[in-house]
């Protein structure tokens, strides 16, 4: 019942069954990134347990029982021996013991059993040798031999035969002291663990409380965020157009977008070469105009100059020879009173003119506009025509949600764990009625360990108050039969501690021998490769319990033993903290894409998509008036005007000579001439030329750079125009023909796009999910903390207290053999003796 309990809690985690499938897709790699999903955070329980162990400083003693157990054990552990021994399950061992194979399993045992053996051995020998002595050693003393007759010999060492036995048996007896408090921290450590294993015990039954509390939790919030990636799909769905009309209108607009800017630049060509024409017109009216007067003025100024001249100052025999040089050199330089530019046989631009007149009222620009406004529709053209998928998207939507939402209805989550956690407050309540018992039988344990410490300690108490006695009650003076009464006492109290030395000394080495065998065996076999978790691969051997099952978990909770779940990965996993769903591999032993198959799904979307049908062709870029507006513009005739003659006039200046530089240089030949009416009236002269200047060269200089400007901006225009308008015709009609009759690539590139994101907010949700069970969901660390909870208690608790035990009890039983030896020695020099050997120069002495 509980395997089935156990399943049924975990088949609503399974919903990424389909990711398997997913997986097996590799084209599906390659696809574009959708947006980013946040899920948000799975709520997370916290467990308590802290499965950890520090011994403290009793930890050292474990240290000294564990380096002791090497030497006594230093072989690997067996793990083919333990193998074979557990899949014969001992019974063929034990029946067809003679079969060459059994017996070399068996002297393999023996071998690594070696070193227990011969201990155990030794130990057996002790027990049965040593109350035999003690028989026979009292037997002997009662007939006064080995030491029982009550006569001391003389020796001049005797005193440093004392102080010597005093010492060893002194040392003896802490030695032994040592293994008592051994034995005694070991019997008190056991039980204080046994106490504190309480709160171990209370916190993994709160932890697995916890655990069941919050995985219904867990799997509600898992369906639940369905609706984040699910509200995400509609988002996309409204948006349609400007994310699937949009995208479409980025394609086509690389090829649509430079031939409508071609077009518009051509009007805005035109409406230049207009303006251009009207300044040409205008300033070559102006000129031609200006330019008879400024002649007319011109040939007044060069009259006027030459009268001026013919002065007789000038002429006259009598005059200054300066004065008429000077009047030669101006009479020569009125040759360059001319005009240089001849604006009158420059031929007009009146019929371009008028063409381009005819030509711009077509708006070309506002038709051009209007191809703009057209193409731009495009995302509302897509999203009116994907009216009837967007409506089927959600109703798929719907479907999904509810499959989703029904899930908790379809599987009892939420019974199951109300189930385990009944289950946990049961066992619980059992485990604190048990306390009651377990801690009687601790109490008879902490006992019986205490009677034992006590045995050692009552012998302990002989050979110090023996010492005691013996050192205080020496008189150096005295002689073996005149020694006092403490001396004496000491003396009996040594032979008290060899009585009660026989007597308790082999019952310690009997529970040395019993607690060593099983401790040791148990520290070796169990703890040390529990460590190691070389007791992990023993329990993965494949067909180790059940001929028939590779593994054993999935052979007993699932019936396939194939599949790869083994106890160490389990145990690891769930260390890791990480999910059930993954640790116990539930993916591959249940199938729910019946429930939720995204596959299923994303066929039904993409057969939705695939019937989009997007028509641009009601699109036009340039209707047919801009079309011959365009071809109208090319043949206006501008590229036929004579730029060459503009231009060349152009170039020229407006008279010969700067007038502005003539009258100043006028100017200063006057100043060089005697004043008098020749010099004010050619002043007078260098001033009207300053005032021709300034009132007709300036403004004719003006309008020749306009002149300049609009031939030179004209000449450009019209460089290669008939060309330029094909080939602006020719990207319009390409980009015209790409919407028209080949659009549909693009459409469905895009589409396929926009389909891919939306089924790929399911991905994520599902990649979430996956990632969700694996790591998060129902995290199994109770479960590993159980485990070390146990290893703790058997191994650190009971096992290491109980090697530590044997340890000193054991340390106590080998000292006692030299403390016997060493008391009935020492016993000679402490009690009084009945005989004593008689020197006659002794006596003398005496006397």
């Amino acid at each position: 019942m509980w395997k089935t309990g156990l399943l049924l809690l975990f088949l609503g985690l399974l919903t990424s069954g389909e990711l398997q499938q997913e997986e097996t897709e590799p084209e599906r790699r390659s696809l574009p990134p959708s947006g980013k999903l946040d899920f948000g955070y799975v709520p997370q329980g916290v467990y308590q347990t802290l499965a950890y162990y520090e011994p403290g400083v009793i930890g050292l003693l474990f240290h000294m029982v564990h380096a002791f157990l090497y030497v006594v054990q230093p072989n690997p552990f067996p793990e083919d021996l333990v193998v074979k021994v557990a899949k014969d399950k001992f019974g063929a061992i034990q029946s067809e013991y003679q079969k060459p194979e059994n017996v070399v399993l068996t002297l393999q045992a023996i071998y690594y059993e070696a070193g227990f053996v011969v201990c155990a051995v030794l130990g057996l020998l002790f027990m049965v040798l040593l109350p035999l002595v003690g028989l026979f050693f009292c037997l002997c003393r009662c007939c006064d031999n080995c030491g029982g007759e009550m006569h001391q010999r003389q020796r001049k060492n005797a005193d440093c035969q004392r102080g010597l036995l005093t010492t060893l048996l002194f040392a003896t007896s802490l030695v032994i002291t040592a293994g008592v408090l051994c034995a005694y921290a070991a019997n008190q450590n056991l039980s204080s663990q046994l106490k504190g294993m309480r709160r171990l015990v209370s916190s993994n039954l709160r932890d697995l409380q916890s655990f069941t509390n919050e995985t219904p939790t867990q799997i509600d919030y898992l369906i639940a965020q369905f609706a984040t990636a699910k509200n995400k799909v509609i988002s996309d769905l409204d948006n349609v157009g400007p994310l699937l009309g949009g995208k479409i209108h980025e394609e086509l607009g690389k090829e649509v977008c430079p031939a409508m800017d071609g077009a518009l630049s051509m009007a805005g060509a035109m409406r230049e070469t207009k303006d251009a024409l009207e300044n040409v017109s205008m300033s070559l009216e102006v000129l031609q105009e200006a330019t008879g007067k400024l002649h007319f003025n011109l040939s007044l100024v060069r009259f006027s100059l030459n009268r001026t001249l013919n002065d007789p100052g000038c002429s006259d025999e009598d005059s200054d020879a300066t004065t008429a040089q000077l009047c030669r050199s101006i009479r020569i330089s009125l040759a360059q009173l001319h005009v240089s530019a001849n604006f009158t046989r420059l031929p007009d631009v009146n019929n371009q003119l008028e063409s381009v007149n005819q030509l711009i009222k077509t708006d070309l620009s506002n038709i051009i506009r209007k191809g703009y406004s057209s193409f731009n529709d495009t995302p509302g053209m897509v999203s009116d025509q994907m009216r009837n998928v967007v409506e089927g998207a959600r109703g798929m939507l719907d479907i999904i949600g509810t499959n989703i939402s029904s899930f908790s209805k379809v599987f009892p989550v939420h019974s199951t764990m109300a189930n385990f956690t009944n289950f946990i407050s049961h066992t619980h309540s059992k485990i604190e009625d048990s306390y009651p018992e377990i801690d009687q039988m601790d109490f008879y344990r902490w006992i019986c360990c205490i009677g034992l410490c006590c045995m050692v300690v009552l012998i302990l108490a002989f050979n110090f108050l023996a010492i005691l006695c013996g050192t205080v009650g020496y008189d150096k003076h005295a002689s073996p039969t005149t020694r006092g009464c403490v001396s004496n006492t000491g003396g009996t109290l040594l032979m008290a501690g060899v009585g009660f030395s026989f007597l308790f000394s082999w019952i310690l080495m009997g529970v040395v021998t019993a607690t060593f065998l099983v401790g040791g065996n148990v520290e070796k076999l169990v703890c040390e490769p529990f460590h190691t978790k070389q007791l992990f691969k023993v329990l993965d051997t494949p067909h180790l319990l059940n001929p028939e099952w590779r593994n054993f978990i999935p052979g007993y909770m699932y019936n396939d033993s194939d599949l790869d779940l083994t106890v160490e990965s389990l145990y690891s996993n769930c260390k890791e903290n990480r999910g059930i769903y993954s640790a116990m591999r539930l993916d591959k032993v249940f199938n729910v894409t019946t429930f939720l198959n995204s596959s299923l799904y994303t066929k039904e979307v993409g057969k939705m998509f695939n019937n989009v049908k997007i028509d641009l062709r009601v699109i036009v870029l340039l209707e047919s008036e801009g079309k011959q507006n365009l071809i109208g513009f090319s043949e206006t005739g501008v590229d036929r005007i004579n730029y060459a003659a503009y231009l060349e006039e152009v170039n020229k200046g407006v008279t010969q000579v700067d007038l502005l530089s003539y009258a100043n240089e006028l100017e200063a030949q006057t100043d060089l001439m005697p004043k008098g009416p020749l010099q004010t009236s050619l002043k007078g002269h260098a001033n009207s030329l300053r005032q021709i200047h300034s009132q007709q060269v300036i403004p004719m200089e003006q309008a020749m750079s306009m002149l300049n400007q609009s031939i030179r901006l004209l000449e450009r225009t019209a460089s290669d125009l008939p060309n330029k308008v094909a080939d602006v015709l020719a990207t319009i009609e390409a980009a015209q023909y790409l919407i028209s009759q080949n659009a549909t690539h693009v459409v469905n590139q895009e589409t396929e796009k926009y389909k891919q994101t939306i089924v790929g907010y399911f991905r994520q949700y599902i990649e979430w999910v996956r990632t969700s069970l694996t790591m998060e969901v129902a995290a199994c660390k109770p479960f590993s903390n159980i485990v070390d909870t146990v290893e703790i208690v058997a191994c650190s608790f009971l096992v290491d207290s109980l090697n530590t035990f044997w340890f000193g009890l054991g340390c106590c039983a080998l000292f006692l053999l030299p403390s016997i030896i060493l008391s009935v020695k020492l016993a000679k020099f402490y009690r009084r003796m009945d005989t004593e050997d008689v020197y006659d120069d002794a006596i003398g002495n005496w006397n």
